[in-house]
C-alpha cells in the first residue's frame, strides 16, 4: 500500500489533485493532504512531526512560499530563504523516513532571463533568473541540485516537474499576491458586481503592463493528472516540463479577453488608440466594456517559451483541456465559492 503524503494539499494544485484522486478512487494508495494548519515547514520539527505521524512511502511536494510577479519583485529575500528551509525539510526529512520518491514542483519562471527558446529541462542552470524572482527562482532550482546530490549519494528517487503557469478551481485570488488569472479574475469580478446601476459602456477593466508578454498556461486538473502519472509512472531523477504545447501560447491581453469572455463582459475587437496624452496607457475600442492596458506597470518576462517535446515523447496522447474552456470552469468556479475563495 503506497501512503502519499502531499505538501501544500490544500492549494490550487493539492485541491485539483484531492478531486482527480476521488474520481479515481485507487484500492491500492492512501493519500493525505497537508495543508499549513498540518506543519509549517519552515520548521524542522513540524516537519519531522507530520512526516512521523503520516508515514508516507511517497511525497508529493507542493509547499512554497508563492505570489505574484509584484509580490515576488518586493520580497525576493524571504521568497529565497522561507523555500529554501520548506524544501530542505522536506526532502531531508522524507530521506530519513526512508520515503521510495518525492515528486517536487518547480515552475518555468525559474529557467535563465537571457536565453534561447523554447527552454527545456536542460536548460534550468544555464544562467541568472529574471531579476524579478530571483529568491524564488534559486530556491527552486536547488531542489533540482539536492534531488542529484540524494540520487548520487543515497539512491533516491527524488525527481521534479517543472510546470507552466498554473490556474483552476481554489486558486489564491489575494490581490498583492495573485498570479495573473486570479488576480484578473477577482478584479473583473468585482468590476461587474460593483455599481451594477453603471452602464457596462462606462466600466473599464485594466491590464497591468502592455498586455503582450506570451505565457503558456495549465489547468490544475490536467496538472494533477500528470503529477499522479509522474508519481506512478515517472522513474527518472532528471526533471520533466509539465506544459500544454507551443501552439497553446497566448499574450497576456489574450488572457484578459477570454476572461472577460467567460464573465460575459462584452468586447469587440478594435484599434488601439494612441491619441492620448502620454504612452502611459492605450485603450483598445470595445463594443460596450473597456480594456485598459497601463504600461506604467512592469511586464516582468516577456516570454518563457517551454517545450514538452520530453512529456510528449512519454505521453503522445494526451490531450489538454482547451484553454477558453478551462478559462470559463475556473470562472465559473470563483463566481460559486466566491464567499469561501481566498480572496
Amino acid at each position: 500500500m503506497k501512503k502519499v503524503l502531499v505538501t501544500g494539499g490544500t492549494g490550487l494544485v493539492g485541491r485539483a489533485l484531492e478531486a482527480k484522486i476521488k474520481e479515481q478512487a485507487p484500492a491500492d494508495e492512501k493519500w493525505y493532504f497537508a495543508g499549513s494548519q498540518d506543519a509549517n515547514l519552515t520548521e524542522l520539527a513540524a516537519t519531522q512531526a507530520l512526516f512521523k505521524r503520516e508515514q508516507p512511502t511517497h511525497v508529493i511536494h507542493l509547499a512554497a512560499m508563492v505570489g505574484g510577479l509584484f509580490h515576488n519583485m518586493n520580497n525576493n529575500l524571504d521568497f529565497l530563504r522561507n523555500n529554501l528551509l520548506i524544501n530542505d525539510h522536506v526532502l531531508q526529512t522524507a530521506h530519513e523516513l526512508d520515503c521510495v520518491k518525492v515528486v517536487s514542483c518547480l515552475s518555468t519562471c525559474i529557467f535563465p532571463d537571457q536565453t534561447s527558446y523554447p527552454i527545456d529541462e536542460t536548460m534550468v542552470h544555464n544562467g541568472p533568473p529574471h531579476p524579478s524572482n530571483y529568491g524564488y527562482s534559486y530556491a527552486k532550482r536547488l531542489i533540482d541540485v539536492q534531488n542529484h546530490a540524494y540520487h548520487d549519494k543515497h539512491g533516491r528517487l527524488y525527481t521534479s516537474v517543472i510546470p507552466c503557469n498554473i490556474f483552476g478551481p481554489h486558486d489564491n485570488y489575494q490581490p498583492e499576491v495573485s498570479h495573473v488569472i486570479p488576480g484578473m479574475i477577482h478584479r473583473m469580478h468585482r468590476l461587474i458586481s460593483e455599481q451594477p446601476e453603471l452602464p457596462e459602456s462606462e466600466k473599464v477593466f485594466t491590464v497591468y503592463g502592455s498586455g503582450r508578454p506570451l505565457r503558456q498556461f495549465i489547468y490544475s486538473l490536467d496538472l494533477a493528472e500528470l503529477l499522479i502519472w509522474v508519481l506512478r509512472s515517472y522513474e527518472s531523477v532528471e526533471p520533466v516540463i509539465l506544459s500544454v504545447d507551443e501552439a497553446q501560447e497566448v499574450t497576456i491581453y489574450e488572457v484578459a479577453e477570454a476572461i472577460a469572455k467567460a464573465f460575459n463582459f462584452k468586447v469587440s475587437h478594435g484599434l488601439r488608440d494612441h491619441t492620448f496624452p502620454s504612452e502611459i496607457t492605450y485603450i483598445l475600442c470595445v463594443l460596450q466594456g473597456k480594456l485598459v492596458c497601463d504600461t506604467s506597470k512592469a511586464d516582468g518576462q516577456y516570454k518563457k517559451t517551454a517545450s514538452n517535446a520530453k512529456l510528449r515523447s512519454l505521453l503522445p496522447d494526451y490531450a489538454f483541456t482547451d484553454f477558453a474552456t478551462a478559462i470559463k470552469a475556473s470562472v465559473d468556479w470563483y463566481r460559486e465559492h466566491y464567499d469561501e475563495a481566498r480572496k
